[in-house]
């Protein structure tokens, strides 16, 4: 059962610092993935097999390297976000504006894995293999990133 601030004899800006530790580490959780899978991405346009396959190949590539660099810049943003705020009592607007930006993040990153796996996936499977793969790992995504938290909720 979850503790409220007040059973654990927390103040509010004690509150705030365990928080942003907890955005601070999921952050660093989720950005060694997104930046492997960047990385990748960027590489990837330079092998020349990439312009061999086609509109639909390209298509998705443009999709997949687009949601990963912008959820990149979005799970980015709380940093700047702390760097403009430093030592002006904003703490609680970080932490807030944190966790908004980690749930876009997470979207877009699980926009980019299934759009990576469908690239993949086409060239390994088949076309309608692949999208019935990219949907199941779609499915599991919404389910444990987003239905599952927001029912415990």
């Amino acid at each position: 059962m979850e503790q409220t601030a007040r059973t654990r004899g927390e103040t509010r800006e004690e509150v705030l610092d365990r928080n942003l530790g907890d955005v601070l580490q999921e952050l660093r959780v989720v950005l060694t993935g997104v930046q492997v899978l960047f990385g990748f991405l960027l590489t990837l346009a330079f092998t020349a097999d990439l312009d061999t396959r086609g509109t639909f190949a390209t298509s998705v590539y443009t999709i997949t390297l687009l949601s990963i660099a912008a959820a990149t810049v979005v799970l980015i943003a709380p940093v700047s976000f702390h760097r403009m705020v430093f030592r002006r009592g904003r703490r609680e607007e970080l932490v807030a504006f944190a966790d908004r930006s980690l749930r876009c993040g997470l979207g877009l990153l699980l926009l980019g894995i299934v759009s990576a796996l469908l690239l993949v996936l086409d060239v390994a499977l088949g076309r309608w293999p692949a999208f019935a793969g990219c949907g199941a790992v779609a499915l599991l995504g919404a389910v444990t990133w987003y239905a599952q938290p927001l029912r415990r909720r």
